[in-house]
């Protein structure tokens, strides 16, 4: 099984924030949920595998390829979704996709005029007067009119309402039907991971603090519950996000057998979503 992206000891700093030594893999065949909060570095982190900014320290690999060295490939097969857009308001759809066209050697004309009626964006209205949600379809469908072999989306389905968002999310299990594609899914809108995504990168403070496939995650983590006396010391050091009130508490576990085996019916464990593991970590910045 070959990667689409290889990231080794990636490492970017600002005033005040540092991406520090990230490795992270996706094979092909595969989606993966990047999460975490604001300001966490997951933009950042979609920035430099697009060389947008420059690097620290580190390595990227696209296809097996260096991000540096061969960028022009690379891009020719990449499907890039920002979460703004930054096309000329004053022109349409149609013209916004000529000026695209020139610059992919596959750009597929037909299929884009398709994804314009599907996504029902009309052709000669001019962008400024698009919502943000008509906005994002026609980043989408901009994206996907080149036949790229990796999806890499920064809040594709932010601003869309439901309906949309579950075509999206249709659209993108579609494009994964070719085994040899990819997709880096960053979103807020953690339920559309739960539906699609094969693997979880969460990163909060410029730090990974989890990364493993979806079932994993979710097969050994959980939501302990209990009364106040049954935490003691030894229960506080297995949860994460704890939350006390006088008639109980509640945290996140990284290993509910555990758990369950030591406190047995003194505690209740709920099976989490990805959003419980995201608030719950990140609300004392620790894994």
């Amino acid at each position: 099984m070959e990667n689409i992206l290889e990231i080794q000891n990636l490492r970017k700093e600002y005033n005040g924030f540092i991406l520090k030594d990230m490795c992270l893999t996706l094979p092909q065949g595969y989606i993966l949920g990047f999460i975490g909060p604001n300001g966490a570095g997951k933009t950042t982190v979609i920035k430099l595998i697009m060389n947008l900014i420059k690097r620290n320290a580190g390595e990227i690999k696209v296809f097996g390829l260096d991000n540096l060295a061969y960028e022009r490939e690379i891009k020719q097969r990449i499907g890039f979704v920002y979460d703004e857009n930054f096309f000329y308001e004053e022109l349409n759809s149609l013209e916004i996709g000529l000026l695209m066209a020139p610059a992919y050697t596959d750009w597929d004309n037909k299929l884009f005029r398709r994804y314009l009626d599907d996504f029902k964006l009309p052709p000669k209205k001019p962008l400024k007067k698009f919502s943000k949600g008509m906005k994002m379809k026609l980043s989408l469908a901009l994206c996907l009119s080149h036949h790229p072999q990796f999806l890499l989306m920064d809040e594709p389905t932010s601003g869309l309402d439901p309906v949309f968002r579950r075509e999206v999310l249709m659209i993108l299990q579609e494009f994964m039907t070719d085994e040899t594609k990819g997709i880096l899914l960053s979103s807020h809108i953690t339920s559309d991971l739960d539906k699609i995504a094969d693997y979880v990168c969460f990163i909060n403070n410029g730090e990974i603090m989890l990364n493993c496939s979806k079932e994993e995650v979710l097969e050994k983590y959980g939501i302990v519950k209990g009364e106040r006396k049954t935490l003691d010391g030894e229960l506080r050091r297995e949860l994460v996000g704890l939350q006390e009130s006088e008639f109980g508490f509640s945290g996140l576990t990284a290993d509910k057998e555990k758990v369950r085996g030591r406190w047995k019916d003194a505690v209740f464990i709920e099976r989490p979503t990805l959003e419980d593991i995201m608030v719950y970590a990140a609300g004392r910045g620790e894994a």
